[in-house]
This record gives C-alpha cells, sequence and structure tokens, in this order.
C-alpha cells in the first residue's frame, strides 16, 4: 500500500473516530544531533504521520522544543494536503504559531501541489524516484545547517536544510523562536519546488 492510500485510509478513520484515533497515532520522535564539517546534523523519526490537528498535536514533537521538530512537523503535515487540504492548512496554522497561515501561503500550496502530489513524500530517507518516492515507516527526516543557517535572517532564526530524493540540491525552511515559550514555528519555507518525476508517472523511465 503507497503512503498516499495509507493516509487516505488513516484519514478515513480519523473521521470516524477522532478521539480514538488520536490516541492510535502518537507518534514518537528520536532526535540525533551532530557536528561534522561545520554543520549540525538532525535527525527527526516519525512512527506514522498525522491526519489531522489532534493527532499533530498528540505528537511528542508537538511541544515545538527545537527546530527539527517544527521542520519535521511541517513534511508531515504537507503529506496530507492530497487527501484532506483543509486538515493540512490548519495543522500548518498551528506550526507557524503567532504568524499564522495567510491567504496568500494557502494559495501557493494550492499552485505547488496542482499537478503532483509526491514532493514532500521525497524528503523522508529512502524515498526516491525509481520507489514512486515511497518510503518505508518509520520515516525519518534529515535536516542539516550550514555555516550561515543562523546569521541569514538574525538572532530568533534559523534556515534547516533537506535533501530531497528527487533533486540535486537541498531545499530550505525557515523558523524563528518564541523566547517566552521556547518554541520554534514554521516562518517560511521552500519545500515544494519541482523534482524528477517518479517512475510511476514519467513515460520515459
Amino acid at each position: 500500500m503507497s503512503l498516499f492510500d495509507t493516509l487516505k485510509r488513516q484519514a478515513a478513520q480519523a473521521a470516524r473516530s477522532a478521539a480514538n484515533q488520536a490516541g492510535q497515532n502518537i507518534v514518537q520522535g528520536a532526535k540525533n544531533a551532530v557536528s561534522g564539517m561545520g554543520n549540525k546534523t538532525y535527525k527527526v523519526t516519525l512512527q506514522q504521520l498525522p491526519v489531522n490537528l489532534a493527532q499533530l498535536q498528540s505528537m511528542p514533537e508537538a511541544d515545538l522544543k527545537s527546530p527539527e521538530k517544527a521542520a519535521a512537523l511541517t513534511i508531515a503535515a504537507l503529506c496530507i494536503y492530497p487527501v484532506d487540504k483543509e486538515a493540512c492548512f490548519e495543522m500548518l496554522n498551528f506550526l507557524h504559531g503567532p504568524k499564522g497561515l495567510s491567504t496568500y501561503d494557502k494559495q501557493f500550496i494550492a499552485d505547488r501541489f496542482r499537478d503532483k502530489d509526491y514532493v514532500p513524500r521525497s524528503y523522508f530517507d529512502g524515498a526516491t524516484p525509481e520507489n514512486n518516492y515511497e518510503p518505508s515507516a518509520p520515516y525519518t527526516l534529515t535536516f542539516f545547517e550550514n555555516p550561515y543557517s543562523r546569521d541569514n535572517l538574525g538572532e530568533g532564526y534559523i534556515t534547516l536544510h533537506i535533501k530531497s530524493g528527487g533533486a540535486d540540491s537541498a531545499r530550505q525552511i525557515k523558523l524563528r523562536t518564541k523566547p517566552s515559550t521556547g518554541q520554534w514555528f514554521l516562518w517560511e519555507q521552500f519545500l515544494l519546488a519541482d523534482i524528477r518525476t517518479p517512475a510511476a508517472a514519467d513515460p520515459w523511465a
């Protein structure tokens, strides 16, 4: 069963029994930060993906106490868009914190998803065009800093980078901290640019 089909099945289950589903789909995350070549790398592993805001908020990563947690949940939220766009927007609105999700943000996301649904999946470790960007559970995301990650926007901001299995260059996600709570929120994402077509949709594959 593809990840897309799995999300559809999970969304249907959540609609029928939201209370039970929130308890059954708690995601356990693991973070591993290491230093190397002047960069830091962060791994976040999700056992399952959320299909609505309640499930996302039940995850340990939803405390948003580190930038990679907010970044990982952003990608997880984008994965649900082809199944339930309103659920995706609700999750992203939560992840934006005080900034909120704007009408422009919604239109931008809709435009990027117009003819493809696979881009967010491509960021999970093991997702490639050859396997139609279908990663295996648990779902691991690997983010990294570069020497300029904390300098571009000033104090309180960070730019994390992540590689897609369908692109040669890494993509960026910018986050901002709220000092009063110690939480990190989504500020801006550049995750939905085009990538290589999955094998199943490529007539030349």
